[in-house]
């Protein structure tokens, strides 16, 4: 790497980490909240929208349904909540529904839930910084156009922080999340206290009429059961990222379990508390909001339509609370409550950030994924992973415009059949618990899991159902194709993996010792490279040595048999004549001939190559080789050596790589203990 790439990075990445301090790298419960709990969080943000933007699509006649289902998604959230507790207790290790699932259910349930979970964790990126942005416009206007632009530039700058390792990022998104979650509360407060003393909040869009879509002006109790559960299903997007902790247990100060447990219940505690306020404001206020883009639900005034609705989208429900709360969308508090909202948006990304490459650790760890993504980078942190889902989900928010309302639909499917197989591995868990105990307070302490992970399974099953009868047609029908892409290619890799395991394991015979070495070496013409060549190959004094050269040019082969008598060479050169002028199956017939003659040897094929400083020089030299090189690999019992050839403009780069090393080294020395003799 030259100069300037490798100054970018220390300055992106940082100095890189000892492997001995990945200790200094675990998280208190102060730092572990934000880091793990911020799309758990953030999500309120856009869930109670989500709400209202399905009910608004009967008019506001239906607006009143607002409370019970937020209630009902309270209640499923507690329930989830109170579910991983469990699991976390159980399976310490981090590897959270997927683990439990495999363990419990086999090995396809668990691959069905790593599907799920890695789909969710794209979706989670694409979403929260699609939404971020969305509330950066209700604040700025005339941001509008550049939403892409900008959702992606959030994606980069995520990406960097987070391979920068797991405690940068921490104490990057504490503030945040914590200002987030104050503002919040303050506002709820402020509203309720408004309302006490009789100034009531009032929206902006108060005012307005929803025209209701065609055919739901009176809907049957059928129709009006599916009304409810599809609002309830955009609703439980709020649940989204609760699995992160359960997945990142690893990652907690010891005890790591209890901790996570603690950072887990004042997650649930926060993020029902601000679901419960900003509903209640929400309704409150009269926060009339609706898709601008829909041709048969329209916001009205005065029994028009709206024009600048049309063109421009509506303010969030977040954004129309505030400015009804403090006062406008011109106070300090307006900004506030919108700043910290796009800012813990956007950050939420960052528990997929987290979640994506430890679960891809383990997935690798156990051959389900490529072994790359156990590779850990300069700053200790999984930035195969990382860099894996940044690419992902920039190009979904890329195809998809950033658009929260098109990319909602995409979601919470995967983590909600997550949800549904680690709770209904958990309870056969328990199960087996049970057989094996025989302490009555141990016992019942099971049986109350056990119930608690029981209640959570059907819920999250019958909310699974409800999601894809309710979303299916709304675009989550790829999300059902992605998942079984995915499961596929996991047994695929776990297949090649498990296979070659089985051809590489050492035979009974013990080492085989080829009976003789036959040594090629490949010379184009009589030069210093060349020399070195057959030098290294006379040093390994093989049975048999033969310099071999293709015929393309006969005047240069001419050439080449004159220096070769001129400066006496002791080896015998042997010249294959190619009429078509190539150089790459002579090669190999003549090596393939070679082991048909002496099927005892091994045949060692020596192949001079340059070494160049400039990556453009590459593409003047070695590509005979490459191709050579790249043919060779498959024939039996036929080893390929290249030997180097510094040219000039390398020592540079040499030099460069023992500045570079010497730096790692120092830096090593300076955290190294010292012995005192």
């Amino acid at each position: 790497m030259s100069v300037l790439p490798r100054l970018v990075k220390r300055i992106v990445i940082g100095s890189p980490m000892r492997s001995d301090r990945a200790g200094h790298t675990l998280l208190p419960k102060r730092l572990a909240l934000p880091i793990f709990a911020s799309d758990a969080l953030s999500s309120v943000a856009y869930a109670v929208q989500e709400i209202l933007l399905v009910l608004t699509v009967g008019g506001v006649a239906y607006l009143y349904l607002t409370p019970w289902v937020a209630v009902a998604v309270a209640v499923l959230m507690a329930t989830v909540v109170a579910s991983y507790r469990q699991l976390v207790r159980a399976y310490p290790t981090g590897g959270g529904d997927y683990e439990v699932a495999t363990k419990n259910i086999g090995k396809s349930a668990g691959m069905i839930v790593a599907s799920a979970l890695m789909v969710d964790y794209v979706m989670t990126v694409a979403v929260s910084i699609s939404s971020g942005v969305d509330n950066i416009i209700s604040a700025a206007p005339s941001l509008h156009p550049d939403r892409v632009w900008l959702a992606l530039g959030f994606v980069v700058l995520l990406a960097a922080v987070n391979l920068r390792g797991l405690r940068e990022a921490g104490l990057t998104f504490a503030a945040p999340t914590y200002l987030f979650a104050a503002g919040v509360f303050i506002m709820v407060v402020t509203g309720l206290i408004r309302m006490a003393v009789g100034h009531t909040p009032v929206a902006e869009s108060a005012q307005y009429d929803i025209a209701a879509h065609s055919g739901y002006t009176t809907l049957g109790a059928l129709a009006m059961t599916f009304f409810v559960l599809r609002a309830f299903a955009s609703g439980c997007t709020a649940l989204t990222g609760v699995e992160a902790i359960a997945n990142g247990v690893p990652a907690f100060r010891p005890p790591k379990a209890r901790n996570a447990q603690k950072t887990l219940l004042m997650m649930g505690s926060i993020a029902v508390t601000m679901l419960i306020g900003l509903t209640a404001l929400a309704v409150i206020a009269k926060v009339h909001i609706t898709d601008p883009t829909s041709n048969t639900c329209k916001l009205l005034q005065h029994g028009s339509a709206l024009a600048d609705c049309a063109r421009t989208p509506q303010r969030t429900v977040v954004a129309q609370v505030a400015a009804a709360v403090f006062g406008g969308h011109h106070s300090v508090p307006f900004f506030y409550i919108q700043a910290t909202t796009a800012l813990i948006l956007v950050l939420a990304a960052n528990t997929a950030f987290n979640g994506f490459p430890m679960l891809g650790s383990i997935l690798a760890a156990d051959r389900n994924m490529p072994s790359q993504l156990r590779t850990r980078g300069d700053r200790l942190a999984y930035s195969n992973g990382i860099l894996m889902l940044a690419v992902v989900a920039g190009a979904l928010i890329f195809i998809y415009k950033a658009d929260v309302s098109r990319l909602i639909q995409l979601y919470i499917l995967g983590v909600f059949t997550s949800f549904t197989l680690g709770q209904s591995g958990m309870v056969r868990h328990w199960n087996r618990a049970l057989r094996a105990e025989r302490d009555p307070a141990a016992r019942r302490t099971i049986f109350r899991s056990r119930a608690i992970n029981a209640f959570g399974a059907s819920l999250a099953g019958l909310v699974l159902v409800i999601v894809v009868a309710t979303k299916f047609t709304k675009g989550a029908y790829l999300v059902i194709i992605a998942m079984p892409i995915l499961y596929g290619l996991m047994h695929a890799i776990n297949r090649h993996y498990t296979n070659v395991a089985q051809e590489l394991r050492p035979s009974g015979r013990g080492l085989v010792l080829p009976a003789r070495n036959h040594v090629v070496v490949l010379v184009s013409r009589l030069h210093r490279p060349a020399l070195r060549a057959l030098a290294y190959a006379r040093a390994m004094r093989p049975d048999a040595l033969t310099a071999l050269t293709v015929n393309v040019d006969d005047d240069a082969t001419r050439q080449l048999l004159a220096d070769w008598e001129r400066y006496d060479i002791p080896v015998q050169l042997t010249v294959l004549e190619s009429p078509y002028r190539e150089v790459t199956a002579p090669v190999i017939d003549y090596v393939r001939q070679l082991r048909r003659d002496r099927p005892g040897y091994l045949v060692n094929v020596f192949i001079p190559e340059y070494v160049v400083g400039r990556w453009w020089e590459n593409v003047l030299h070695n590509q005979s080789a490459l191709r050579l090189k790249a043919r060779l690999k498959y024939e039996r019992w036929v080893a390929v050596t290249s030997v180097p050839w510094q040219l000039v403009s390398s020592l540079r780069r040499v030099d460069a790589l023992a500045t570079e090393d010497g730096d790692r080294a120092a830096g090593a020395n300076a955290v190294a203990p010292r012995s005192h003799g």
